[in-house]
C-alpha cells in the first residue's frame, strides 16, 4: 500500500505517525513536506518513507504526492482541499480519500464559515465522479504546548490574579487531544470506506471555559478567580483595539466565539471506526504540567 499524507510534520500529523508506529504499518508512507520542515521524526520512524519536498499551491507536486497511491490522508488543511481532490481525480486515485476539516463550519459568528461551506460546496463534482471521500471534524484541538489556545489559556491562569469571562464562561466547549486525532486518523484511514460522509471528533466530554479555567488553576496549584465580562462590552473592547491597530489585530471573532456553543457529539466516530477520546482531565492535567515544566 502506497499512503500519501499532507501535514505529516505538523501538530497532530505527529501523533499520526505513531500510531502508524504502533500499529505495525508495513506499507509506504509517501510525505509531501517542505524544504523547511524538520522531518527527524519521519527519518527515525523505522517506516518505508518517500520524501516528496513541494509546495501545497503548486498543483504539481500534489499529483506527484498522490499519483499511485493507494489511499490518501490531507491533514495540512481545508484550503488545499479542491486542489488535492483535483490532483486526486486526475491521478485516478479509488482508495480511501480522508479530508480533516473543521467543525467551525458550523459556527454562527465564524467569519470563514461561509469560506469553508463554498469549499465543500465544490467538491460535489468530484464525489459525483466517484473519488472515496470521507471528512473528519475536530473540534478544539489540544493536548501539549504545540496548540496555541490551550497554551494561552494557561498562561492567562498562571499569570492573571483575575479571570475574565464572556458572560460568566458558560458557553460550552468540547476540546479534542491531539494524541486522540493521530488515532482517528489512523482508524479511519485503515478502513477501506466509511458510511457516513462526515464525522466528528470531539474530546471525551463537554465542559464551560469557567469549568476549563477552574480546572487549569486546579492542576497549577492555584486558585482562580473571575470577572464576568458581558458580551457586548467585549466585542466593543475589541473593536477598539482593532481600530487602534488599524486592523492588525482583530479579535472580535474570537470574542464572539468564546459565548458560542461549540460542543459536539462524536457518536458516530465511535460507532463507525471506533473512537475514543481519552479522559479530558487527563490531557489536561499533561498539558499543564508541560507548560509548569517548561517554565522552570
Amino acid at each position: 500500500m502506497i499512503l500519501a499524507v499532507t501535514g505529516i510534520t505538523a501538530h497532530t500529523g505527529r501523533y499520526f505517525l505513531r500510531e502508524l508506529q504502533r500499529g505495525g504499518f508495513d506499507g509506504t508512507l509517501r510525505a509531501l513536506v517542505r524544504e523547511s520542515s524538520d522531518t527527524s521524526p519521519l527519518d527515525a520512524s523505522g517506516l518505508r518513507v518517500e520524501k516528496l519536498v513541494g509546495d501545497l499551491r503548486d498543483p504539481e507536486d500534489l499529483f506527484r504526492l498522490v499519483d499511485g497511491a493507494d489511499r490518501v490522508l490531507h491533514i495540512a488543511g481545508i484550503r488545499a482541499t479542491l486542489p488535492l481532490l483535483e490532483a486526486a481525480s486526475r491521478a485516478g486515485v479509488t482508495g480511501h480519500i480522508v479530508l480533516v476539516h473543521t467543525t467551525g463550519i458550523y459556527s454562527k459568528h465564524r467569519m470563514a464559515s461561509d469560506e469553508y461551506k463554498d469549499i465543500e460546496a465544490k467538491m460535489q463534482p468530484y464525489l459525483d465522479r466517484g473519488l472515496n471521500v470521507t471528512i473528519l471534524r475536530p473540534t478544539i484541538i489540544f493536548g501539549d504546548l504545540c496548540d496555541r489556545q490551550f497554551h494561552n489559556f494557561i498562561r492567562m491562569v498562571d499569570r492573571f490574579p483575575v479571570m475574565p469571562q464572556i458572560d460568566g464562561g458558560r458557553a460550552f466547549i468540547q476540546p479534542v487531544n491531539a494524541r486522540d486525532l493521530g488515532r482517528a486518523y489512523y482508524q479511519c484511514i485503515m478502513k477501506d470506506s466509511l458510511p457516513e460522509p462526515d464525522y466528528i471528533c470531539s474530546g471525551s466530554r463537554r465542559l464551560t471555559v469557567r469549568e476549563l479555567c477552574s480546572l487549569i488553576g486546579i492542576y497549577l496549584g492555584k486558585k482562580t478567580r473571575f470577572v464576568s465580562v458581558p458580551m457586548a462590552a467585549g466585542v466593543l473592547g475589541a473593536r477598539g483595539v482593532r481600530a487602534l491597530t488599524g486592523g492588525r489585530v482583530d479579535y472580535v471573532e474570537k470574542v464572539l466565539r468564546l459565548g458560542e456553543d461549540r460542543s459536539f457529539s462524536h457518536e458516530k466516530a465511535t460507532r463507525d471506526f471506533g473512537f475514543e477520546p481519552e479522559l479530558f482531565e487527563t490531557g489536561l492535567r499533561r498539558e499543564v504540567e508541560e507548560y509548569l515544566h517548561e517554565k522552570r
